[in-house]
């Protein structure tokens, strides 16, 4: 994005399904423009080519840059305008400074524009590729995918934990393999595992897990031993566990496959490989890191980065009664989960997990050291990535 002084006019669109709201404003604040246009690719390119003939750069500026507001920001990257983004908190920040509490399309756009006195609150969107485009749509998906898988697990769990609860002790931790939801989509009621049998159930199993099938089936007769009476209810939910299970199975085809895709347009880029050689770090953290951080360019310094996600305390002092630190609640919150989780994976490696007793040693409890460690980490991981040097475990120092 430009210097601010360079801008001839900034538009600021209120994005919707069917139709914007675009306002115009110049640097010195007078408007320009303010009307309503359909969201159709001529209306845009007739606003954005009327405003840079006379007014010069023009800057587009949105509330949302992914979904509805793709084509205005494809639409205006054609026709050579700028174009950024306003996050939903400094747009609220910005309408307290307008007299007025209305809540109108032609409000929302002119807070929009009215960004220009304030260009660090504006994000730039850099010019995405078609790559780029298809790997965001695809850990979208995924990320729907996995609270779905989640749902259903909870589901499952729920279900066997009322007809037969040392049932769910065995099966419920094993939900992850696909033996397991095989064997529930076949098999969902107490009953007809009693009626299948050992040796049916370990032929069900050994086609998915051999080594583990034997076992699982002492497991589950152990637990069908447990239990003799017939909890109500037990006869509705033999219906429902087969169909929870099949869904279980289909979320969990989906995933493999984009698993697949999001591999491959992984090992493309060339940032991947930094990033995946640092523990804790897979293929659907990596790309979220991508998606929401972009090359890294536009992060002065490895703080700068903790800041963007929510990962740097924010110091909060008052006189003598209030000091300390707090957590800022402003950044984003999809890139903060990618790099908690990653440090909570990283635990199986020594350094990482040397660090997290360190702190829990301090009087941390376990989610405030599991941050402190997600903190630790991006210095590490700016270095890497400015550097684009792979991952090196710290050398121990000589005693």
């Amino acid at each position: 994005m430009s210097d601010p002084r360079d801008i001839g006019v900034f538009c600021g669109l209120d994005v919707g399904k069917g139709e914007h709201h675009a306002t115009g404003l110049t640097p010195g604040g007078k408007k320009v423009f303010d009307q309503r246009l359909p969201n159709n690719e001529p209306k845009l390119r007739e606003l954005f080519e009327r405003l840079r003939s006379r007014w010069g750069t023009v800057l587009v500026v949105v509330d949302q840059p992914a979904s509805i507001g793709a084509l205005p920001l494809a639409v205006a990257r054609d026709m050579g305008c700028q174009v950024a983004y306003l996050p939903g908190l400094a747009m609220r920040r910005i309408a307290d400074l307008y007299p007025g509490e209305a809540k109108t399309d032609a409000r929302d756009a002119f807070i929009i524009a009215a960004a220009r006195t304030m260009p660090h609150t504006l994000r730039r969107l850099a010019p995405e590729v078609e790559a780029f485009a298809e790997l965001q749509m695809l850990v979208g998906f995924d990320d729907d995918l996995a609270q779905e898988s989640t749902r259903l697990v909870n589901r499952l769990r729920g279900l066997l934990t009322q007809i037969h609860p040392a049932l769910e002790r065995v099966l419920g931790p094993r939900l992850d393999r696909p033996a397991t939801r095989t064997l529930l989509e076949r098999f969902g009621s107490p009953a007809q595992l009693r009626k299948a049998g050992g040796g049916r159930l370990v032929r069900v199993l050994r086609s998915q897990a051999p080594r583990m099938a034997e076992r699982l089936t002492d497991d589950i007769l152990t637990a069908l031993q447990e239990q003799t009476v017939t909890v109500p209810g037990t006869d509705a939910a033999a219906l429902i566990i087969p169909g929870l299970a099949r869904s279980l199975n289909s979320v969990a085809d989906q995933r493999a496959v984009l698993a697949g895709r999001i591999e491959e347009l992984l090992d493309a880029h060339p940032l991947s490989q930094v990033l995946t050689s640092m523990p804790g770090i897979g293929l659907r953290t990596a790309a979220r890191i991508l998606i929401d951080v972009g090359d890294f360019s536009r992060f002065r310094s490895a703080g700068h980065l903790a800041a963007y996600a929510d990962l740097a305390p924010a110091t909060r002092t008052s006189g003598s009664s209030i000091r300390g630190e707090c957590p800022p609640r402003r950044g984003n919150r999809q890139l903060k989960r990618a790099f908690y989780l990653a440090a909570f994976a990283s635990l199986r490696d020594p350094t990482c997990r040397a660090y997290y007793d360190k702190k829990r040693s301090e009087g941390k409890h376990h989610v405030a050291a599991i941050t402190c460690l997600a903190r630790r980490r991006i210095d590490v991981l700016y270095a890497m990535l400015r550097n684009g040097t792979l991952y090196r475990p710290p050398t121990p120092a000589p005693a």
